[in-house]
């Protein structure tokens, strides 16, 4: 299956970390990960040291599921990444992190990239004045984001008009009050610092 259906908190049990999939209550004492921190499965808590393979596809794996993009297109990331200029690992990150439901994420419409994933779906985001409607469209430095004008009295805003978003991404500005942001510049790799991703062994994986 391309999509995961089951419990999100399993996916973090699986890859050792918390891989803030359920928004605001990853953040609290009621994660589940706190509770039962154990890899999943009848052996989860004997499973011995993993080798060198395992560490890296763990990293793989971890990556896709904290931006919820499937095998295919973190693949597609990766080849398109490896034919630019630079760094393959950053110019990967950085491919993923200008999807616009990461960007929708990042200016706080969503409280996870899975529920911004879907505000996009739902056709309730504009990029320059135009409805877009797909997750994976990369945004571009200039590009305005903003929610559509009829969806803007929905209550699903209403928190995010009352309380501006003071842990935005420097990349990125937001008016909380029009509910409208713009992409100042594309992401550096320094500006993913909230989620602990080592790439070069993503490469490594992808290179053998």
């Amino acid at each position: 299956m391309a999509k995961y259906t089951g419990a999100d908190c399993r996916l973090c049990r699986r890859e050792g970390c918390k891989l803030f999939l359920k928004g605001d209550k990853c953040m609290t004492e009621k994660c589940p990960y706190l509770k039962k921190f154990a890899p999943p499965g009848q052996h989860g808590k004997a499973r011995k040291k993993n080798s060198g393979y395992s560490v890296q596809l763990r990293e793989k794996q971890k990556t896709k599921r904290i931006y919820g993009v499937t095998e295919k297109q973190f693949k597609m990331y990766y080849d398109t990444a490896s034919e630019m200029r630079g760094v393959t690992g950053e110019n990967m990150l950085i491919l993923i992190e200008r999807r616009l439901d990461n960007v929708v994420y990042r200016l706080g419409l969503g409280a996870s990239r899975a529920q911004a994933r879907q505000i996009v779906c739902h056709g309730h985001i504009l990029v320059n004045g135009k409805t877009v409607d797909i997750p994976s469209y990369l945004v571009k430095a200039g590009d305005v984001v903003s929610v559509k004008e009829n969806s803007r009295d929905s209550v699903m805003w209403e928190t995010v008009k009352a309380t501006k978003n003071l842990n935005i991404v420097k990349w990125l500005e937001f008016d909380n009050v029009e509910l409208t942001g713009k992409v100042v510049a594309l992401p550096q790799r320094e500006d993913i610092n909230d989620v602990d991703i080592h790439e070069h062994l993503i490469v490594e994986l992808y290179s053998k």
